[in-house]
């Protein structure tokens, strides 16, 4: 899978991330542009319910982000859709737990989200500027994989590809 990251995402991460000594997150949505490709879109910001050591994601507002954002969209979800979860860990590598894989496992195991899959970005801001970050993606039953991460510079249509930094 590959997941494309526009500069106003990681612009708006950049901007989020700096300063803070919790951890913070929400959820994202994507674009299905083709194949296994998505670009994300949006993701909400949540700044509350994250300590220095770990992230809970308040479901109300996760579900008020993705109503909305299914409003605007017009309810097309084979183009545009969940497509997981973000979170940060500013005093450690940004990559998943044994919680956060857990977590994810969950998600993609429950029924009643009807998630076929589920991706997981971790992110990092070093020296208030260059993010670190892992991208992994999660399907029931299966082992967590590796997400190739494009990251769009400031010409369009060029892209950088982000080092992996999830190991198995």
């Amino acid at each position: 899978m590959e997941l494309i990251l526009p500069r106003k995402i990681t612009d708006l991460l950049r901007r989020e991330l700096r300063g803070r000594r919790n951890e913070i997150g929400g959820v994202m949505v994507a674009e299905h542009v083709g194949g296994e490709t998505f670009r994300i879109v949006e993701l909400s910001v949540q700044r509350s319910g994250g300590t220095t050591l770990h992230f809970i994601r308040d479901p109300e507002q996760s579900k008020a982000f993705l109503s909305d954002f299914f409003a605007r969209t017009g309810g097309n979800y084979r183009r545009f859709n969940y497509i997981g979860e973000w979170h940060s860990h500013p005093t450690f590598e940004p990559v998943p737990s044994r919680n956060d894989i857990q977590a994810m496992y969950q998600i993609v195991e429950d029924p009643e989200v009807g998630a076929n899959f589920a991706v997981l970005i971790i992110v990092r801001l070093f020296f208030r500027r260059s993010l670190k970050m892992s991208a992994t993606l999660f399907r029931a039953g299966l082992p967590p994989e590796r997400v190739v991460v494009l990251l769009e510079r400031k010409t369009p249509g060029l892209f950088s590809r982000l080092r992996i930094l999830f190991k198995k």
